[in-house]
């Protein structure tokens, strides 16, 4: 559905920023890109900027992102100042990564990835994999995602620059997990445009963290779209820990096709951020596929978190299952729309959804709409949502064993959230984000103990 005009300013804008800088992005370019261009900017044109009247952005209107003419477009890896391995390090005591850095989209060019894979994993910039390793890119860019469907996927595409690109043979296992640390720093308001793509083989095995950070106070609008691969028999988990400051609006999309007896594991854990839109979507193209989706957000001041979900079960005999929760302070909003679509041939499924929500004020709002469409009779599916506050009668006996009201309300908060943090099978990435939790939810600075930067605005 579109959403606006071409008349509209914002889209004048950015078709005039597409077509003035083509020099820039098309130069080098190899022509499966330049052609995938040249549609996604259509697409987006066509679609529009997303606001209340597109369906599946009814309860975030990006309009007003759009429309602020003070963000700067980079479309050339910049330099900068530090060095990102000595300023930024997590606070996770013996956690053993493999860690890539990208600094506002860019692969990092002082990255140490030297014999650190085992043989035929590829860890690498986008913009080199797109030339170097073009049989392994071109046919799969922009086909597990659809510029078609979402203009932020057309927006992307239509800018496809720099990026991370993995890439796993069959047959092998990643022991340790790859962290990708995705860095944003500026002297100025800037959108980021970052494109990334993961290929997992046959019979391999990975787990892949991503962490967003801020290193500086200005505004930021990252758009970082993510295409997954899974082979046949493939095991992959995937985490996503966004912890900006307020005046980012992190736009976050992940894409993923699964092929038969595949196993998928995503977690996404929402600790800042003033606008987050994260779009997850999942489409089974074989047999006896798993996927388990969490998420957690945790939201205060005038914070705002939408997740939307899609999963489609194509093939008989596959498996999914969601845990999204959210809990909300002061005046912040929250959204969930999880959609899962069963096609006719698809008997055997099952399909769970679930929502909940706790909200601290009166002022904090939840919008929740679980949806199943289901074309087949032979199906075992569910979904369910709820919005509420904390329990009373569990806060009252917490309190007549001596706990004060706050610790125990913060106990109950925890608690709560706790069921989404226990999917994570990484037991030091777990226990860190056990503790971020505990401190976002006590309303601390919520930065790793070891980073000289402060991430709150």
């Amino acid at each position: 559905m579109a959403g606006n005009e071409i008349t509209h300013p914002a889209l004048q804008r950015i078709a005039g920023l597409y077509e003035s800088n083509r020099h820039l992005l098309d130069r080098q370019a190899p022509e499966y890109l330049v052609t995938l261009r040249q549609k996604a900017i259509q697409a987006f044109q066509k679609q529009g900027i997303p606001d209340f009247r597109n369906e599946n952005y009814k309860y975030s209107d990006l309009t007003r992102l759009f429309s602020t003419e003070s963000y700067r477009r980079n479309f050339y890896s910049e330099s900068i100042d530090v060095n990102a391995q000595e300023v930024f390090s997590c606070d996770v005591p013996e956690f053993d990564t493999d860690v890539v850095f990208l600094v506002n989209g860019w692969f990092y060019d002082r990255n140490l990835l030297t014999g650190l894979f085992p043989k035929g994993v590829m860890v690498k910039s986008m913009k080199l994999a797109m030339v170097e390793n073009r049989e392994l890119v071109e046919p799969r860019l922009g086909k597990i995602s659809d510029t078609d469907k979402d203009p932020l996927v057309a927006l992307n595409s239509a800018f496809i620059q720099d990026g991370l690109f993995i890439y796993i043979p069959d047959h092998v296992v990643v022991e340790k997990p790859i962290q990708i640390i995705n860095l944003l720093t500026s002297n100025d308001d800037l959108y980021v445009n970052q494109r990334n793509m993961v290929i997992v083989g046959r019979n391999s095995q990975a787990k892949i963290i991503f962490c967003d950070h801020t290193l500086t106070p200005h505004n930021f609008i990252p758009n970082n779209l993510t295409e997954v691969e899974l082979g046949e028999d493939a095991v992959v988990e995937i985490y996503n820990i966004q912890n900006h400051h307020n005046g980012t609006a992190n736009l976050s999309g992940l894409y993923i096709s699964q092929k038969r007896n595949s196993r998928l594991l995503t977690n996404t854990i929402t600790l800042h951020g003033g606008v987050v839109r994260n779009n997850l979507s999942i489409i089974f193209n074989g047999e006896h596929c798993e996927a388990k989706v969490c998420g957690l957000a945790l939201t205060d001041r005038n914070q705002h978190v939408d997740n939307y979900t899609y999963i489609e079960h194509a093939y008989p005999n596959c498996h999914s299952n969601q845990i999204y929760k959210n809990v909300l302070d002061d005046n912040s909003t929250g959204a969930f729309t999880g959609r899962i679509h069963v096609m006719p041939g698809a008997k055997k499924t099952e399909a769970y959804q679930k929502n909940n929500s706790v909200l601290l004020t009166k002022a904090a709002k939840m919008n929740t709409k679980p949806q199943l469409v289901i074309d087949n009779d032979d199906v075992k599916c569910s979904h369910g949502a709820t919005v509420g506050q904390i329990n009373e009668e569990a806060l009252f006996y917490l309190q007549t064993r001596g706990i004060s009201e706050r610790e125990a309300r913060l106990m109950l908060m925890f608690a709560f959230a706790h069921e989404v943090m226990a999917e994570i099978s990484i037991d030091k990435l777990r226990q860190s984000i056990d503790q971020l939790v505990n401190k976002r939810l006590r309303g601390e600075v919520s930065r790793c103990h070891d980073c000289k930067l402060e991430c709150i605005k």
